[in-house]
């Protein structure tokens, strides 16, 4: 079986425990159109806000690929479950031949199974865990609010959310990123460029 794995968000610059599990280089917005946002806030990050698959999207981003190494996709799964800190079901999974399928989103899903169909692959996995910025904060999640819990961050934290914002890739064009680079507090910041393996290499869950 060939497995790609799908990414969107630190995946792509910070393979971290994948880096042997997965074969050549990204295929840079080669993936499905997914929703994402940046709706979570990450204990691995810092407390950044991080990009979910979150069908409250306002549009699906370009994604990216990478083939993953094994022919099995519960070993896989493993591979990419072990680099996000996670479990496999928080993971989403679709193999065409088995029929085998899992999302928290059933559109996911079908956007995923029609995208395997005109590619060189058989089954899919990405990662799924949850957008929980509500949970933490108690607002929901606007781009007033998301400002506001950004101007909250200091020190790391800060640099963290910093970086990851504008290192995700450049076709998650989402109204939270693009709405933050135009304002002026943000754009004073200019953190140098940091060691993204280093600090993708934390124990904590995504």
């Amino acid at each position: 079986m060939t497995i790609a794995i799908i990414g969107y968000g630190s995946l792509i610059w910070d393979r971290d425990d994948l880096e042997p599990h997965v074969i050549g280089p990204w295929q840079r917005g080669a993936g499905p159109l997914l929703p994402v946002k940046f709706s979570r806030i990450s204990p691995k990050r810092k407390q950044a806000l991080v990009l979910v698959v979150d069908e409250a999207a306002a549009a699906p981003s370009p994604t990216s690929v990478i083939a993953s190494v094994q022919s099995d996709l519960d070993d896989a799964i493993a591979d990419l479950a072990r680099r996000e800190r996670c479990r496999p079901h928080q993971l989403g999974i679709v193999a065409r031949r088995s029929g085998r399928a899992f999302s928290r989103f059933p559109e996911v899903v079908a956007t995923v199974e029609a995208w395997l169909t005109s590619s060189p692959y058989e089954a899919a996995v990405w990662t799924e865990l949850d957008g929980n910025f509500e949970a933490v904060t108690g607002q929901t999640f606007l781009l007033t609010a998301a400002e506001a819990y950004l101007r909250t961050l200091e020190g790391e934290s800060l640099a963290e959310a910093w970086h990851y914002l504008e290192e995700a890739p450049a076709e998650t064009d989402t109204p939270l990123r693009r709405h933050i680079r135009a304002q002026d507090w943000w754009r004073a910041l200019g953190f140098p460029a940091g060691d993204e393996e280093a600090r993708g290499h934390a124990a904590e869950p995504a």
